[in-house]
């Protein structure tokens, strides 16, 4: 995936950080899907491509109970295994990055992040189970050094036909819908979420285009106005990046 820095004029949009009231975690299981290199899918459903494969250092997941027809994509949680011989107390955090079902579980963890709840020198110990019983628990997303990008998906067709995935979206906030301005009518348009974090455009504006996207967070339903998110000449496969961080 091509990165592009491509900066903002709007001023960054930082929203309130989470306070907790209490912590409960919820009991589940999970699982962990094939990987030769351990690392995430590139073909989540959330079709982040490369992003999903490595974020986090490759602690992602695939959710299914939790999928809510992909408004999961790129939310956070720690998930830790209930076998005290084997595990830590903390667990893992991972991002979510694709849909995934599995033995009546919650989670089909990356291989990487699967082994990363277990104690040092127990990983190999913890694959054996193939299932094992865990707590998770929805935590705020942390990209610690990375700005809101917008990432022109592949099955985009320059000029005709626009998708968009959000990336790096920090903070305990849920992407419910993204709009891009159109200009000749003064009106802000919606896209339509096409598949996981995806959502699409046939026929954009020219020009450099603004978004903004609908978030439900801390500070409940927010509008994030991205000025100038996408150039005017796009290119797929490339990300964006804004001025933005959200916390």
């Amino acid at each position: 995936m091509g990165l592009c820095q491509y900066y903002l004029l709007s001023v960054v949009l930082l929203l309130p950080a989470l306070c907790y009231s209490q912590f409960t975690f919820t009991s589940s299981r999970a699982s962990f899907y094939g990987s030769p290199d351990g690392l995430g899918t590139p073909a989540g459903a959330c079709g982040f491509g490369a992003y999903g494969k490595t974020v986090n250092d490759a602690n992602v997941a695939g959710v299914s109970n939790l999928w809510n027809n992909g408004t999961a994509c790129g939310t956070c949680y720690q998930v830790r295994c209930n076998v005290p011989e084997v595990c830590t107390d903390y667990g893992v955090y991972v991002v979510v990055t694709d849909y995934g079902e599995g033995d009546d579980t919650d989670f089909v963890l990356s291989p990487r992040a699967y082994g990363r709840m277990a104690l040092t020198d127990k990983s190999e110990e913890l694959y054996t189970f193939g299932v094992v019983d865990v707590e998770f628990l929805r935590v705020p997303c942390r990209f610690r050094g990375y700005n809101v990008m917008f990432k022109v998906h592949e099955n985009s067709k320059y000029p005709q036909y626009l998708a968009v995935a959000t990336l790096y979206v920090g903070g305990q906030n849920d992407v419910l819908a993204v709009e891009m301005w159109q200009e000749d009518c003064k009106e802000w348009m919606p896209m339509k979420r096409a598949f996981g974090a995806v959502f699409d455009i046939f026929y954009p504006p020219p020009g450099p285009m603004n978004l903004r996207f609908q978030v439900s967070g801390s500070a409940g339903l927010t509008w994030v106005v991205a000025n100038n998110a996408i150039p005017k000449v796009w290119k797929v496969g490339v990300a964006y990046e804004s001025a933005i961080q959200l916390a």
